[in-house]
């Protein structure tokens, strides 16, 4: 009898791949907490394919689990405000923070299994690298640039300070996610991946426009990334589901930066283009907090028994254009 997992922002963009790549593989039933929205916004689609085995709202989450606890046996919380620009910071700490240590308490108090998604966007400009050191000193010494960078980074310090303590679940982890693209993005608007934002422009060999370098010795278009195809992140969870032994906080990225030249240049050649990109100036209310590099090291993960190849970033674009942006049914 397959056990259940519930999976919170189930219908979000990672959210979602998750849920399809658990409910494919068999070994448990999915429920999925989230909002869907407009159903004109597509939403509700990321779903749509899949046997999911229940649907509750955010704001029914506690009652719900006090009903199912004998049947979950893991928590997969992928519910955020994931917006890098969202004003409230009240908002966000409630969100990404408070609620997340609710989960994780429930979780501990009932033996029950937790992953969440953390952020790159802890490491803030980068200064002091990549390493997803777990030491609460290493933690501490962030400094991320906005209040989501900072929401994420004070519950990964929160969740290695209780399993110091002996408080924490049965199998606890945290994934650092880099910049994620891939399939079921469509709903996200202005925090769509750069290929996805492309993608009206380069599928038809049109010029696209990406940001001017604004630092001495950087291209334009030379700015780097850890770009990562969502399937990537979806095995990592679900590795982790086979693997309870493993506990921490994990870098998830490819492990190598890429510019974004590469990547639009990648768009257009999945879809049998010859690249065209134009710069503009970038904004100057963001260009001092820029990151002109981020690149995850995934020696953590190496470690822990995660063998599986990270996809490169030419094939994880094809695989997006060919059988998703270009499709009639874009969604997995």
């Amino acid at each position: 009898m397959p056990r259940l997992a519930l999976v919170t922002g189930g219908a979000g963009f990672i959210g979602s791949n998750i849920a399809a790549r658990l409910a494919a593989a068999g070994r448990f039933d999915v429920a999925v907490c989230d909002w869907l929205g407009a159903a004109d916004e597509g939403k509700w689609r990321n779903l749509a394919k899949h046997p999911i085995a229940d649907f509750l709202a955010p704001e029914q989450l506690f009652d719900w689990l006090g009903r199912r606890e004998a049947d979950v046996e893991v928590v997969i919380h992928m519910g955020a405000i994931s917006s890098t620009t969202e004003p409230d910071a009240d908002r966000i700490v409630q969100s990404n923070f408070v609620l997340s240590r609710d989960l994780h308490r429930w979780c501990a108090e009932r033996g029950r299994r937790f992953v969440y998604a953390s952020s790159a966007a802890t490491y803030g400009a980068g200064e002091q690298g990549f390493d997803d050191d777990n030491a609460l000193a290493a933690l501490a010494a962030l400094r991320p640039l906005n209040a989501y960078g900072w929401s994420k980074a004070l519950f990964d310090a929160f969740a290695v300070r209780e399993a110091v303590r002996g408080h924490a679940p049965p199998q606890w982890a945290g994934l650092k996610f880099f910049n994620v693209y891939g399939p079921n993005e469509g709903h996200k608007g202005p925090m769509k991946s750069v290929a996805a934002q492309i993608w009206p422009q380069a599928g038809k060999g049109e010029t696209v426009r990406l940001f001017k370098s604004h630092r001495p010795g950087v291209a334009d278009g030379g700015q780097l990334r850890d770009f990562v195809y969502v399937r990537d992140a979806a095995e990592v969870v679900a590795w982790l589901l086979e693997t309870p032994g493993v506990s921490g906080v994990f870098n998830l990225g490819s492990g190598k930066a890429r510019s974004f030249a590469d990547l639009a240049s990648a768009v257009f050649r999945a879809a049998g283009q010859i690249p065209r990109i134009d710069y503009f100036d970038m904004p100057e209310a963001i260009r001092e907090k820029y990151q002109y590099f981020t690149e995850a090291d995934i020696g953590r993960l190496r470690r822990a028994g995660f063998a599986a190849p990270m996809t490169s970033l030419e094939d994880g674009i094809a695989d997006y254009v060919r059988r998703y942006l270009a499709a009639a049914d874009p969604y997995r």
